[in-house]
């Protein structure tokens, strides 16, 4: 009789042991599970790294039906799975929003060498029209030069005819002069030649 209360009180503490240890294995399944959950369902990360995610599930499972003996080595594989899943993920994401922000990158510089290039073409339009200008404004400079050039040269044409006739009219001036110097002359000879003559007596031959 004492001998069964033995192996009875021997058999309770194995059983009990085996609810214990039974309750921490699914405490562990429970904990990785809803780690990987949580994963799965993340609005960021759940859609990546699948495959990490698969394995890690698998290894749960494999954690579930493993024996005491194995269950350590069993449990260790499944956290490093959870774990590797997770970071998988994120490495993914980080390396899409890498790929994203050197696409914008190179976006930017495509739409800064267009506005570099804009902008140096607005600059050669505007030398152009500048250029222009200033080839419109020597011309009309040059053209005022010529017109200024014809405007002396005929006012020098015009001086040199008028001192031409000026010199004409004084030629013509001092010949008057003499012309009438010369009459005054001969008048005065006339007179003298008048007044020297013996008046004729009446009744003379």
């Amino acid at each position: 009789m004492k001998y069964l209360s033995i192996t009875a009180v021997s058999l309770l503490a194995v059983l009990a042991s085996a609810g214990v240890q039974a309750h921490k294995d699914d405490i562990d399944v429970d904990r990785l599970n809803n780690s990987l959950n949580q994963l799965a369902s993340d609005p960021t990360l759940g859609t990546y790294a699948q495959a990490d995610q698969a394995l890690a599930r698998e290894a749960i499972s494999q954690l579930v039906q493993s024996g005491s003996r194995e269950r350590p080595h069993a449990l260790y594989i499944a956290e490093r799975r959870v774990d590797q899943a997770r970071a998988e993920a994120e490495l993914q994401v980080a390396q899409r929003q890498l790929n994203q922000l050197d696409q914008d990158n190179a976006q930017l510089q495509l739409d800064r060498s267009r506005i570099d290039a804009n902008s140096a073409q607005q600059q050669l339009d505007i030398q152009r029209m500048q250029y222009q200008l200033a080839q419109q404004e020597t011309a009309r400079l040059q053209a005022q030069g010529q017109e200024a050039a014809a405007q002396a040269a005929q006012a020098q044409a015009e001086a040199d005819q008028a001192r031409k006739l000026a010199a004409a009219q004084s030629r013509l001036a001092q010949a008057a002069k003499r012309q009438a110097a010369l009459a005054t002359k001969a008048a005065q000879a006339a007179k003298a030649l008048q007044d020297s003559q013996p008046a004729q007596q009446p009744g003379g031959n």
